[in-house]
């Protein structure tokens, strides 16, 4: 090894030691090899191919104050993947910036930009790219995203059969307003996709109105909002709304105007399916109320809404059965006769970067909009009598569910913690 590359190994083990300790040694090694061999902007190519390998949904390049930690979100969580020293980092961060057409002269500005897939062999699916200036130089995130062309079915995606027979029942409304609840990052357009996957037959008119447009789904006309022409999810809705729909997707519902196009429409024979950021189903009619839709409105227009989170799944190579301590059985409100029932918790390997976790599902929480549940929301009802309501009528909560994955040996009961902290919060 030469002296330059041996310096090199040496400052990449310190920022290791001061920054960050990877989570897979293996990929570790053969990027910081590949370092040591090659011009850091060709090693930008083999971070992203490891990056869809491993099943990655975003990539940070973080900066320090001796270089650059790459890391990638995995299963929802970031893993330390590699340090770079600092001069090395600029021409990776520089490779990327060309590869995502983006201005490699000002770096002090927030900018965006993509990376093309038909561009660049073994890229199998495109890269958006966010760069914003910190104290310690820039950094990147750069978002992978979805298969364009693959759609999953509703039964895959983690319903119960009760749960499942509940969405179906919304499904086969004929018009009104149904929701897809949970905070970023929780599988909401995921669901949505699949929702529309099952709504779409050639006796209908389905159109989407999407920011951005991240899966192709053949038959239904899809709408790309883009601001900087005036496209918004505003004057989109009135548009469609013009054009016969018999089902429209939003995206989003992100302000008063369109949830009050959205409220209308689903009054008068139009079914609306679109997402918001709440805590649980019930919350969801507070969100509407606080865009200025009132509780009748909301009462009269509302079909149903479904909340969900996703939950890392115990690795299925590496896993163990174990007797569930005192706090886990209260936390599964365990029968204090059971003494036979096993949990499982994941054995931390680099296959599943020290996690114990490999792949991820949904919980859900599924609400069909009942006669009480109308009443309770026309009555002005706050949002935690409204899902005692539906609770009475026998709605599985989000909490119950994840308890569900444990005793079925799908996730662990740090997962459902996590999962009761989330909501409880909320």
């Amino acid at each position: 090894m030469t002296e330059a590359a041996s310096t090199d190994h040496t400052a990449s083990g310190e920022l290791v030691a001061r920054h960050a300790r990877p989570n897979n040694a293996a990929l570790a090694a053969e990027l910081n090899e590949l370092l040591s061999v090659v011009e850091p902007a060709s090693v930008a190519n083999m971070v992203l191919q490891r990056a869809f390998a491993h099943g990655a949904t975003d990539i940070h390049l973080d900066p320090t104050t001796l270089g650059t930690r790459i890391r990638f979100r995995v299963d929802g969580t970031l893993q330390d993947i590699l340090p770079i020293p600092a001069d090395k980092a600029a021409v990776l961060l520089s490779r990327i910036r060309v590869m995502a057409s983006m201005d490699i002269t000002d770096r002090r500005r927030p900018s965006d930009g993509a990376i093309s897939a038909d561009r660049f062999p073994g890229l199998p699916r495109d890269i958006r790219v966010g760069s914003t200036p910190t104290i310690n130089g820039e950094r990147l995130v750069l978002r992978l995203m979805p298969d364009a062309e693959q759609l999953n079915n509703l039964t895959s995606l983690g319903f119960y059969d009760d749960q499942l027979s509940a969405v179906r029942t919304l499904l086969d409304a004929p018009y009104g307003l149904m929701l897809v609840v949970g905070p970023v990052g929780s599988g909401k357009s995921t669901t949505v996709h699949s929702l529309l996957k099952e709504l779409n037959s050639p006796e209908k008119s389905v159109v989407t109105i999407e920011d951005p447009v991240e899966r192709r789904i053949p038959g239904i006309n899809q709408i790309q909002i883009d601001t900087k022409t005036g496209l918004t999810f505003v004057n989109a809705l009135r548009g469609t709304l013009r054009q016969d729909p018999n089902i429209i997707c939003v995206g989003e519902i992100r302000d008063p105007e369109t949830a009050q196009i959205a409220c209308r429409a689903a009054t008068t024979g139009v079914l609306v399916v679109s997402t918001l950021h709440a805590n649980n189903t019930a919350s969801a009619v507070d969100v509407l109320r606080g865009f200025g839709i009132s509780s009748m409105s909301i009462a009269d227009c509302l079909r149903g809404v479904v909340a969900q989170r996703l939950i890392r799944k115990v690795c299925d190579e590496s896993r163990e059965e174990v007797e569930p301590d005192d706090k886990a059985r209260r936390l599964l409100q365990m029968d204090d006769h059971d003494h036979e029932t096993r949990i499982v918790h994941g054995i931390s390997t680099d296959a599943n970067f020290n996690t114990g976790y490999s792949g991820r599902t949904a919980v859900f929480e599924s609400m069909l909009v009942s006669h009480d549940i109308r009443n309770a929301i026309s009555n002005g009802m706050a949002a935690y009598e409204i899902l005692q309501v539906a609770h009475d009528g026998g709605m599985v909560s989000l909490e119950d569910a994840a308890r569900r994955k444990v005793y079925d040996k799908i996730t662990s009961v740090d997962e459902l913690r996590r999962i009761v902290n989330d909501t409880q919060q909320g």
